[in-house]
């Protein structure tokens, strides 16, 4: 920022003073300003609690499906045989109890999220349903070590191209642009909890987009992209939906539960 020009009464001595701090100031300018954080750049506040809306597939998030019930997904043969195998006693008895509420599945569920930052380049996303934190990080974050139920996320912001005059907005457009998020590194889980599962190789990429409703209110939703050659014949994508809650009073932390 350019120094506040120095008023001068009597003392000729403060001219030089005057063309010292004009020069520190053009100096300042001309450096390159430090990289800014994932934070301070972000186009919205993301930060929050937020409740799932059940708008699509009630059968299957609201209640717990029957085993073989894996209608519209797009199940492989060996899918299908694994998940003909589930057995919910098994996976609490192994510790895997938390298989339904990895990254692939977790927003699916019925919950409340509650989204903070965790550091300057890192979007902290809890779960009260399964108590799961999903990290998402920004910048040059590479990821890497054992894989975890809620793998490694990178993520980015996609900001709307600019517009020429009286163009109007592509209708699916969020004004604050979309959180991309690509996640791998994912430990074996289920898409549902009937067993359906998703490899240790999938692959997660979800389009955030936050909406404002007509009296002010919050929406976000997250479309979702499951790639897995090993379990799914073609991509599965899902958008579930979000509100913006005003606060935590209903924030209710669950623990994972193998069957209902």
């Amino acid at each position: 920022m350019r120094a506040a020009p120095l008023i001068v009464a009597v003392c000729v001595a403060a001219a030089p003073l005057a063309a010292q701090t004009r020069g520190a100031a053009q100096t300042q300018t001309q450096t390159p300003n430090a990289p800014r954080t994932a934070r301070a750049t972000a186009p919205t506040d993301v930060t929050g609690y937020w409740v799932s809306l059940i708008t699509e597939d009630w059968r299957w998030r609201m209640i717990m499906p029957a085993r073989g019930d894996y209608q519209s997904v797009p199940i492989t043969a060996e899918a299908k045989r694994v998940a003909d195998g589930w057995n919910p006693a098994k996976d609490e008895a192994a510790g895997e109890q938390c298989r339904a509420y990895g990254a692939a599945g977790i927003m699916r569920m019925p919950m409340r999220l509650r989204v903070s930052w965790a550091d300057e380049d890192t979007l902290k996303v809890e779960t009260d349903t399964g108590m799961q934190t999903r990290l998402l990080h920004f910048g040059a974050w590479k990821g890497g070590g054992r894989p975890s139920w809620q793998g490694d996320s990178v993520a980015t912001w996609d900001m709307p191209p600019r517009r020429a005059q009286g163009e109007q907005p592509a209708i699916t457009a969020s004004k604050s642009g979309t959180l991309k998020v690509v996640t791998n590194n994912m430990r074996p889980g289920y898409l549902r909890k009937n067993g359906l599962p998703y490899s240790g190789t999938a692959k997660l990429t979800e389009y955030w987009d936050f909406h404002g409703g007509r009296n002010g209110e919050h929406f976000l939703v997250v479309s979702t992209i499951v790639e897995d050659p090993q379990y799914l014949q073609t991509p599965w994508m899902t958008s579930p939906n979000f509100k913006r809650e005003p606060d935590g009073s209903k924030w209710d932390p669950s623990p994972c539960r193998a069957s209902r």
